[in-house]
């Protein structure tokens, strides 16, 4: 007995099936084969009426495959690819149906359609004519006489564009391609020479959109790729024109402009991100010496100063570094006065430089701009708090002590004035009672300013001290057991002089 291989095995018992599939598909290549062809051109004719276009396209596909000569096939798949949106796969189609029946006149003037959204004049008014020649049905006829004209004018259009354009009345050569482009909607050129109007215009945005609809319309199309990218730099925005160049040079990886371009703007890339990180890691003083570094590397685009000066701006704010960030933001919004950012980091720095009323002028422009920003509702009630404050009792004055002072200036401060308004080194009754109000005063600002808790309250515009600003009220705050209480310290040495002091 011989012994058969396991594989081998399996194959014999798929054999009678393979027969009858090899003996079907014999029969659709030869006399199947035009009812094979019909049932998928009447499947996908079903399909494409139930929207199902992708399933369509495929018995289209079998129907070309099963008949190549059959224009019906090639005719049907055209309308699928139109419905899909895919003009320039229909395009073929519809000239294939013409090469094996010239007399199909709705393909010609089908195509003659197509042709003219390409911006293909020439081509389109040919299909045209030879439909009117061709016996059309009225509606054909009209169609056909409706699109001839409207070629005939979109031909003087064209020529008046590129007379306006060369000699840089580019104004009304866009006004004449926009009427152009809003007939041939898929004409790469004109698009392309619309974008160049809009950039001498200064119409950046709508150049943009102009030249991403032409890197669309033509394969290949690194110049439209090249334009958006120094478009997208110039304004700026660095991440995006990144993303454009390397669309590029995914067409063309040795694209001179685009390759030097790229090397560039990657540099810059890499700095603006560095300095990113830094101010989310709260290294404000590095951050700020990156973003210098970036206006070294770009001191020929306007815009990126602008950006760097901003984020700048933005550091010394948080860095408490008062005086050059209302300098920095200030110059921001010399050049862009609606920078809603810099308006709320110079009203930032107002506000720890105690300039309240400035601050609340800046949240306040900021607002205007950016109604929604919850920041600037906080910072602009915590301004109107701080200036009402302002105008009661103020412990850093007090002290004569900054915003921004640390807990060592803040006891040395009070110390010098303790020592001075020290009631004791006060005779007269009149003076003493002062002596003691201000004693008091000192110490209170102190104890406010020293205590982290405190303080952040009275910094958001509370004063601690104050009952009627305190929820609960009724708030009591006691100084007892001498000076010798104060953080351990008497820099008096004439005690016992006690104090207790109530607030109702």
């Amino acid at each position: 007995m011989v012994a058969i291989n396991p594989t081998a095995h399996k194959f014999l018992s798929y054999a009678p099936f393979i027969l009858v599939l090899i003996d079907l598909r014999y029969e659709g290549v030869n006399g199947g084969k035009d009812g094979g062809v019909e049932n998928h051109l009447e499947m996908g004719k079903k399909l494409l009426a139930a929207g199902q276009l992708a399933d369509a396209l495929s018995h289209f596909h079998a129907a070309v495959d099963g008949d190549p000569k059959n224009y019906m096939a090639y005719y049907r798949r055209a309308t699928v690819y139109l419905a899909m949106g895919k003009s320039k796969s229909a395009l073929p189609d519809l000239s294939k149906v013409i090469e094996l029946k010239p007399d199909f006149t709705s393909a010609r003037l089908q195509r003659g359609n197509l042709l003219l959204k390409h911006g293909k004049l020439d081509e389109a008014e040919s299909d045209f004519k030879k439909v009117l020649k061709s016996n059309p049905s009225s509606r054909e006829e009209q169609e056909a006489q409706s699109q001839l004209q409207k070629s005939d004018e979109i031909q003087r259009l064209v020529a008046q564009a590129r007379i306006d354009f060369n000699r840089n009345d580019f104004g009304s050569a866009a006004s004449h391609l926009d009427i152009i482009i809003d007939t041939c909607t898929w004409d790469a050129d004109s698009r392309e020479m619309r974008a160049e109007c809009f950039i001498q215009l200064g119409e950046m945005g709508k150049a943009i959109s102009d030249l991403k609809a032409a890197s669309k319309l033509k394969s290949d199309n690194t110049q439209a790729f090249y334009k958006l990218t120094t478009i997208y730099y110039n304004l700026g925005d660095h991440e995006m024109s990144l993303n454009e160049v390397r669309e590029c040079l995914k067409l063309d990886p040795d694209h001179k402009q685009c390759f030097g371009h790229y090397k560039k703007v990657k540099k810059l890339n890499k700095q603006i991100q560095s300095a990113e990180e830094l101010i989310q890691q709260q290294q404000y003083s590095d951050a700020v010496s990156k973003y210098e570094s970036v206006m070294k590397t770009e001191p020929d685009v306007p815009q990126f100063i602008l950006n760097a000066k901003e984020r700048i701006c933005h550091c010394l704010s948080k860095d408490q570094q008062t005086a050059k960030a209302i300098s920095i933001c200030s110059e921001v919004l010399s050049s862009d006065p609606q920078n809603v950012n810099a308006l709320k980091d110079r009203a930032e720095a107002y506000l720890q430089d105690d300039q309240y009323e400035e601050a609340i002028k800046d949240y306040e422009s900021a607002k205007e701009h950016s109604e929604n920003d919850h920041q600037i509702k906080e910072g602009l009630e915590r301004a109107q708090r701080l200036l009402k404050q302002s105008q009661k009792r103020d412990y850093y004055k007090i002290l004569g002590v900054k915003r921004t002072a640390q807990k060592k200036e803040i006891l040395k401060a009070y110390r010098k004035l303790a020592q001075q308004w020290h009631p004791d080194n006060f005779q007269n009754t009149e003076e003493k009672k002062k002596a003691e109000k201000k004693f008091i005063d000192i110490a209170q600002a102190k104890e406010v300013l020293t205590n982290p808790e405190m303080r952040s309250k009275f910094d958001q515009g509370e004063d601690p001290m104050d009952p009627e600003s305190q929820q609960g009220g009724g708030h009591h705050h006691h100084f007892h057991g001498g000076f010798d209480n104060f953080h351990g310290f008497n820099p008096f040495g004439s005690g016992p002089f006690n104090f207790k002091f109530n607030y109702n």
